[in-house]
């Protein structure tokens, strides 16, 4: 038996973004989906979960939970078997940046949380095709079951979010890095950067998909993680 491997949803995303990735991966594997609600700060998020995970194991981050997946790293890298990062930055917010969040923060909180969703996740930053709108019916639900109050913290520690150019570059574990070709938010350009951070890292492009390939093309993602989670673990 490998591993535990640790999933952590994107940006106002729970458990159901893998829910695909589980029913399949579940049956070899032990998971384990983690909140990355809780705080106001990136670095807060990671400390609490580090008392709640097991010892090792593997991990695996989307947009939001990818950054909560690279302070993890930061933190306990000893303890980190492999990672997955997934439609996500190292970099820090911008200052331009920052103060574009602020408005949506009113809005959610206003009662506009669809609304400002669909400014976050914009239909454009995801795949063209008959299944789009069933993906960005998911999204939707997902943040509506979360609230304001998760969209506030996680739009907090976002702001506030540091570079991991320099945790990434002393990465010795086997990396997959995932990304959707119509990913407008994270670009594949970012990844592609990424990827050149990290000797032990394999870029993984899905042409098919966008920001959300986890439900996009769940079977093209269950197969990049199932590959990951075969490789030999580098000696550290």
């Amino acid at each position: 038996m490998s591993e535990p491997l640790v999933l952590l949803p994107g940006f106002m995303c729970d458990s159901r973004l893998y829910e695909d990735q589980m029913a399949d991966l579940g049956r070899d594997f032990v998971l384990v989906s983690a909140p990355v609600w809780a705080g106001e700060r990136i670095e807060e998020i990671a400390s609490n979960l580090l008392t709640q995970l097991p010892a090792k194991f593997a991990l695996a981050g989307h947009s939001f939970g990818g950054m909560v997946a690279m302070e993890i790293l930061r933190r306990a890298p000893e303890r980190v078997t492999r990672i997955a990062l997934m439609n996500v930055t190292p970099l820090p917010e911008t200052p331009d940046f920052a103060a574009m969040r602020e408005p949506r923060i009113v809005g959610a909180r206003s009662g506009r949380l669809a609304e400002i969703m669909s400014e976050e996740i914009p239909v454009s930053a995801l795949a063209p095709g008959p299944g789009r709108g069933a993906v960005r019916a998911r999204m939707l639900e997902m943040a509506e079951n979360l609230g304001p109050e998760a969209f506030y913290c996680q739009t907090r520690a976002i702001q506030r979010r540091r570079d991991q150019q320099s945790t990434l570059r002393k990465l010795t574990q086997p990396m997959l890095i995932l990304c959707g070709a119509y990913d407008t938010i994270y670009p594949v350009k970012r990844h592609e950067f990424l990827s050149q951070l990290i000797p032990y890292s394999k870029l993984r492009v899905i042409e098919t998909a966008g920001h959300l390939p986890t439900l996009e093309t769940p079977r093209d993602v269950t197969l990049a993680l199932r590959e990951w989670m075969s490789q030999p673990l580098v000696l550290r």
